[in-house]
């Protein structure tokens, strides 16, 4: 079993947002898999799949970013997974724009959806950041709520996640990935 989350706030408002990259991303993938049937639980949006005879879940949390972690405790819960099966997709603001960065752990940072998720479900949980970049003025909650960059750099990062999940849910190893993505 494998469970790709991609954070995000829900809401018209919030679609084409710094903070939305995740659910970007996992829109993407869905998109490329062909995968539109879905149903609401866990605190989540849930997409359910067989992929190359395993069990594929993509989640977005509909509880807004600061409480993600509720979605992902739930679906755990749920489904009987442990932490080892997540990958989560994330926005970065310590990363430059067009840069991604896969890990198989690691420390929240600086984001408070990751926070939540470590709070709630620990820390050993794999994760895709897409570099976002820091604020030009300091005000983080207005750069992460602002509109995505639209550049050939960015929608290069974009893609490389999508990639690297599409290859993430059809077998290949985190170590691979990251070797191919990490540079």
């Amino acid at each position: 079993m494998k469970i790709v989350l991609g954070l995000g706030n829900i809401g018209k408002e919030y679609e084409k947002t710094n903070h939305n990259v995740g659910f970007l991303v996992v829109d993407k993938v869905l998109a490329k898999l062909g995968i539109s049937k879905h149903k609401e639980m866990c605190n989540g949006i849930v997409y359910e799949a067989n992929i190359d005879g395993e069990k594929v879940y993509f989640v977005k949390p509909t509880t807004y970013m600061n409480n993600s972690g509720m979605c992902l405790s739930s679906v755990l819960s749920k489904l009987n997974a442990n932490l080892s099966d997540c990958l989560i997709v994330v926005d970065d603001i310590d990363l430059p724009v067009g840069s991604v960065r896969i890990r198989k752990t690691g420390s929240a940072g600086t984001h408070n959806g990751l926070r939540s998720l470590v709070s709630l479900c620990g820390q050993d949980f794999a994760r895709i950041r897409v570099g976002i970049d820091k604020p030009i003025n300091g005000d983080l909650i207005s750069h992460v709520l602002g509109k995505m960059p639209k550049s050939e750099e960015f929608e290069n990062s974009i893609e490389k996640a999508v990639d690297a999940v599409i290859e993430y849910v059809h077998g290949a190893s985190l170590d691979a990935i990251m070797q191919k993505y990490n540079g």
